[in-house]
């Protein structure tokens, strides 16, 4: 019987992972999600993994010849623990795969805040101080703006170190 696992792949190779891991005949999955990605002035949607650096393999392990994974290109080895692969807790990847929108994309938790909403910092460095919510960063990072010495000023920070004004 086949089961999931997980194979650790090389610097930003996931995509690469997969597709030899299916040329080799294995069935792979690679959870993406949509992020906001800035770069000189510009504002792009791009696919991101969800898991950077990871990805999910089907393997029959009595039957497949699993330990060529790791010579696979793209990746730097199948995740094990001591000399047998680590196996993926049964619904994880079915509970990802059932998040997935129509176009194949993972949803993750809508996002607490609205463009605009006043919040409070919590925690860290800016405790107490008020600011307007921009938007959400990656790794569950917000983006805050601050009116500070007369000016906005844009100031990221973890997203448990901000609550909504009451």
């Amino acid at each position: 019987m086949a089961d999931w696992y997980v194979v650790q792949t090389l610097a930003r190779s996931e995509d690469r992972a997969e597709i030899n891991l299916k040329r080799q005949g294995f069935q792979s999955y690679l959870p993406k999600l949509r992020r906001e990605r800035r770069h000189a002035r510009r504002r792009e949607i791009v696919a991101s993994p969800l898991f950077p650096g990871y990805l999910f393999v089907k393997i029959d392990i009595s039957r497949q010849p699993w330990r060529c994974i790791n010579g696979t290109y793209g990746v730097s080895h199948l995740v094990c623990h001591g000399s047998r692969p680590s196996l993926v807790p049964p619904g994880v990847v079915e509970s990802l795969r059932a998040r997935e929108d129509e176009t194949g994309f993972v949803t993750l938790e809508p996002r607490r805040f609205e463009r605009g909403e006043a919040l409070r910092f919590v925690s860290g460095a800016m405790r107490d101080c008020f600011g307007l919510f921009e938007g959400m960063a990656a790794r569950e990072r917000v983006i805050v703006l601050l009116d500070l010495l007369g000016r906005k000023v844009r100031v990221e920070a973890p997203l448990d170190a901000v609550a909504a004004t009451t």
